[in-house]
């Protein structure tokens, strides 16, 4: 059943979502993200448009046995009959009908140049087309909402025409008149205006649906939710045609911590992150970092200053508990860091700083020369533990000493390209010389100093390169440059970032390796 009676949220990222440009989700993603977003409490979750696309068709098939929803109920998409078509002859309709969902949401047009241009027919016959399938879907017991298309647009033009689609839905059975800004071009004092002047004309249930080509989408809907509609639209991650869709899990999480409505069940909230990173994955689409709320910088610190306040209390530099929405606060250690910022860094990576502020102070200066060199330790926080720990009186001493390295790559006549790296060193004072190959140099060093220290750390035996990235910076022309290399490094349980900095690739490359293998064994 629908979370909340008296307020909708409105998922469509299976229909609107799935239009943005790189997404092409299979049946078994749609049912995996329709499963997904039942677990933050959304009241309807629009599946798409049986009859137009076969995939959606298949959907809806396999939802009735294999989709069990405990807060949402699954909404199938559609249009009006056409013009000039009986309601019980359109093949459309039908599909609506087939469908078997208890809601079908019908988009219409409310903009009188598209019922002239696009749908080549009277204004009198677009309402009919309205009254027409919405009392049709009625009688078969379906709920029906109305999405009036370019409504925003079509006020601009006739402020009129809109509204009477509206009242015609209405009159005719319709739960919910949606006002959507289709092309996106709203702003939040506009949408405000508009929907307090149509809430004084209609009764009825309004809802917006919010584009996002102003970048105001999420705030163009609470500005309309504020002048009296009770049904918001938005996608997950905001994703949609062109610019997106108001992002989902902004709004719920506005609704509920800004403006006090609880439109989600308890308990739902703090799923916000976790289910917003898991629609991304099936989305293929790399989660942003960035979003609010959700995005894994939303409540990350970097200036010195904004550490200093937040020791004192969090409060002071966070909108709200980031844990509400799933979330952490992380603080980013860069040259802006000062001592709070190492301290609130150490308690996060669970390093006890108390007594050492000495300790404190020379890594607050040994973190600024590094940063002036190259080196970034915002993205490297396995990097940052190592450095950390290091400066403690009572550090462990390194895994081994170095004696040298040496890597080379033969390309032989056939094509063929193999790596080939050697390294010497000593390791509880015994002396090992091994040599391996890889797909690469780097690949080839890190086998070889794994197979060098498995012995004495038979754990090394699970690690192995999960990621590798290089920046060059300072760049100077032809390939003199400083080179920083990031290394994501896994044990098959958790996952940890190194980096290292250097003029040379490879032996840039060395020093994240060596912190990787390192932090394995030390912290893993």
């Amino acid at each position: 059943m629908a979370t909340d009676a008296s307020f909708h949220v409105f998922d469509t990222t299976l229909r609107d979502g799935a239009q943005r440009e790189g997404i092409s989700f299979s049946v078994a993603d749609k049912l995996a993200v329709a499963r997904l977003l039942d677990e933050i409490g959304v009241g309807y979750i629009e599946g798409g448009w049986p009859g137009a696309l076969p995939k959606d068709t298949e959907f809806f098939a396999r939802a009735r046995t294999e989709l069990k929803l405990r807060h949402a109920v699954l909404v199938a998409f559609g249009s009006t009959r056409r013009a000039g078509v009986r309601v019980e002859d359109d093949p459309q309709v039908q599909a609506l009908l087939d469908a078997e969902t208890p809601v079908v949401c019908l988009v219409a047009k409310s903009d009188v140049r598209h019922v002239r241009e696009a749908l080549r027919t009277t204004l009198e016959e677009n309402l009919a087309m309205v009254a027409d399938t919405v009392a049709h879907l009625v009688a078969h017991g379906r709920r029906v909402f109305v999405d009036c298309e370019h409504f925003f647009d079509g006020y601009a033009a006739d402020p009129d025409h809109g509204v009477a689609v509206l009242r015609a839905a209405f009159d005719a059975g319709a739960e919910v008149g949606v006002l959507c800004d289709t092309n996106g071009g709203m702003l939040p004092m506009g949408v405000g205006r508009v929907v307090a002047d149509v809430r004084s004309r209609v009764d009825g249930r309004l809802g917006i649906h919010c584009q996002d080509d102003t970048g105001c989408a999420v705030a163009n809907s609470l500005a309309a939710v504020e002048a009296g509609v009770t049904h918001v639209q938005g996608t997950a991650n905001g994703y949609g045609e062109r610019a997106g869709n108001a992002d989902t899990f902004a709004l719920v999480a506005n609704l509920v911590t800004k403006m006090g409505l609880p439109v989600v069940p308890d308990g739902c909230l703090p799923e916000l992150q976790r289910v917003s990173h898991a629609i991304a994955e099936l989305a293929n689409i790399a989660p942003d970092d960035h979003q609010p709320f959700v995005g894994a910088s939303a409540f990350a610190h970097k200036a010195g200053l904004h550490a200093s306040a937040i020791k004192v209390s969090p409060e002071l530099y966070n909108h709200l508990d980031p844990a509400v929405v799933g979330n952490d606060m992380r603080i980013l250690v860069t040259e802006m860091a000062g001592r709070a910022s190492v301290e609130l860094k150490g308690r996060e990576l669970g390093v006890d700083l108390d007594g050492h502020g000495d300790v404190v102070g020379r890594v607050v200066d040994r973190v600024k020369v590094l940063e002036a060199e190259g080196w970034s330790f915002e993205a490297a926080d396995a990097s940052f533990e190592l450095l950390l720990r290091a400066a403690l009186p009572e550090a462990p001493p390194p895994l081994f000493e170095l004696e040298s390295y040496k890597t080379s790559v033969e390309h032989s006549r056939t094509g063929d390209v193999v790596s080939e790296a050697t390294v010497k060193v000593h390791v509880d004072g015994e002396r090992v010389i091994s040599t391996a190959e890889g797909n690469g140099p780097v690949n080839a060093l890190d086998n070889a100093l794994r197979q060098a220290l498995v012995s004495r750390h038979p754990r090394l035996a699970d690690v192995s390169l999960a990621d590798y990235k290089v920046r060059i910076l300072g760049w100077k022309g032809g390939t003199g440059a400083t080179t920083r290399v990031l290394v994501d490094t896994t044990d098959g349980v958790g996952e940890w970032t190194t980096v290292g900095v250097h003029a040379n690739i490879v032996e840039a490359s060395w020093h994240a390796l060596v912190d990787a293998l390192t932090y394995a064994v030390r912290h893993r």
